[in-house]
């Protein structure tokens, strides 16, 4: 009896250990998200190249040498936001997320119409606000309704040799991810 009654309070000891040990661990971790880090790179609703040496700097990293990365944060609380990107380049997708990292909307090049970057991001009452009004400047954009106010966009470009740098870059530098009229 005093061996089980030894094991039980070792048991709910240990718990409680466990369950101190993850609460105060949360702070240390909640700043970590790809969010938080997209936020930590720069202004909002502008791209912004992300490097291979971002994550000592607290924001992203990009490691893969066939790619370059840029990274948009943005807020439609008031008004949508537009992302845009023309150029030459071999290829490019883009995966829009919400403020808690889930992924909402993604597309590459080969999915687009004509191989253009044109996307909307709204939210539904802006979405409904849009249709009604017919937004002539807005009538080729992919519509994307977010149901946060807030996210990031993360758009890459395949560099598959070292020529085609300058031009990925270009795209990327380019990228537009501007708040948008409704009108």
């Amino acid at each position: 009896m005093l061996r089980l009654t030894l094991a039980i309070f070792t048991g709910l000891v240990g718990a409680a250990v466990l369950h101190l040990v993850i609460l105060f661990s949360i702070p240390h971790f909640s700043n970590r998200d790809a969010y938080t880090r997209a936020e930590f790179q720069a202004v909002p609703n502008r791209f912004h190249l992300v490097d291979k040496d971002g994550h000592r700097k607290g924001g992203l990293s990009s490691e893969d040498p066939f790619m370059r990365v840029a990274v948009c944060t943005y807020n439609v609380e008031e008004k949508p936001v537009r992302l845009s990107a023309f150029g030459a380049v071999p290829f490019w997708s883009i995966a829009i997320f919400d403020s808690a990292s889930n992924e909402i909307f993604s597309m590459n090049d080969r999915t687009s119409a004509g191989g253009e970057l044109d996307i909307l991001i709204s939210t539904p009452e802006q979405s409904g606000a849009i249709r009604k009004a017919e937004v002539q400047a807005l009538s080729k954009s992919i519509l994307v309704e977010a149901n946060r106010n807030e996210g990031y966009a993360v758009l890459r470009t395949m560099v598959p040799q070292a020529s085609f740098l300058e031009e990925a870059e270009r795209f990327l530098g380019e990228a537009t991810c501007e708040p948008a009229p409704l009108k």
